[in-house]
């Protein structure tokens, strides 16, 4: 199966600092990937580079076989929006929605109606135990709880990707193992291919494919 994702040769500076060096990664559909490496690695860099939120200094990111570099800012905005989805550490949900209104953000953002929006996010948020709390606003979740929000938002328009960025590093163990266990779940049953940016390796070990990223590089 040929890679949805796929980058060669990706360089990127910040001014005279290299933070990603000829970095080489492809995913397929419905493919769990992990990038693991220590603080600055260079690893949520590389991440930014494959989701089109950083312009590689050098190298091609391409997804489905189309250079990102090709693509105008509004095309790369309406691919962020509409086919990759993201999951930060500490969620980044907005304080002044409710859970239902963070999750159907992204189908509102697409310009679906709002009851089917929230029907849709009320579907994904309910497989994720969060049925009772669809109503509440996002300052009175627990970490677990708001994780699990980040979640269903970044699933909740079948993107083909998922960009994770340390998505349980702000969690305790168990409530860290309990959502990325549901995350790829779901993920992996409606075929969205994953990018997990970790330092942790019982996250990792979750992945069909492992990287490590060290000093910039990708092995």
């Amino acid at each position: 199966m040929d890679a949805i994702l796929r980058a060669e040769g990706v360089d990127l500076f910040y001014g005279p600092q290299q933070a990603v060096s000829g970095a080489d990664f492809s995913l397929k559909r419905g493919e769990v990937a992990a990038i693991m490496g220590s603080s600055g690695s260079g690893k949520s860099s590389l991440l930014y580079c494959l989701a089109g939120v950083l312009a590689p200094s050098q190298g091609t990111v391409s997804f489905g076989g189309v250079s990102l570099a090709t693509r105008s800012d509004d095309e790369l905005s309406a691919l962020r929006r509409e086919r990759f989805g993201f999951v930060f550490q500490y969620g980044e949900l907005l304080p002044e929605l409710t859970v239902e209104e963070n999750a159907a953000l992204p189908l509102r953002l697409a310009g679906q109606r709002k009851a089917p929006a929230h029907a849709a996010a009320g579907e994904v948020l309910g497989r994720l135990g969060m049925t009772e709390l669809l109503q509440r606003r996002t300052s009175q979740l627990s970490g677990g709880q708001s994780q699990r929000v980040a979640v269903a938002r970044a699933l909740v328009h079948r993107p083909d990707v998922v960009f994770a960025d340390e998505p349980t590093g702000a969690l305790d163990s168990v409530n860290a193992s309990a959502v990325l266990e549901e995350f790829l779940r779901l993920a992996r049953d409606q075929g969205t291919a994953v990018v997990i940016v970790t330092h942790d390796a019982s996250v990792a070990e979750h992945a069909d494919s492992r990287y490590t990223m060290t000093d910039g590089k990708l092995k």
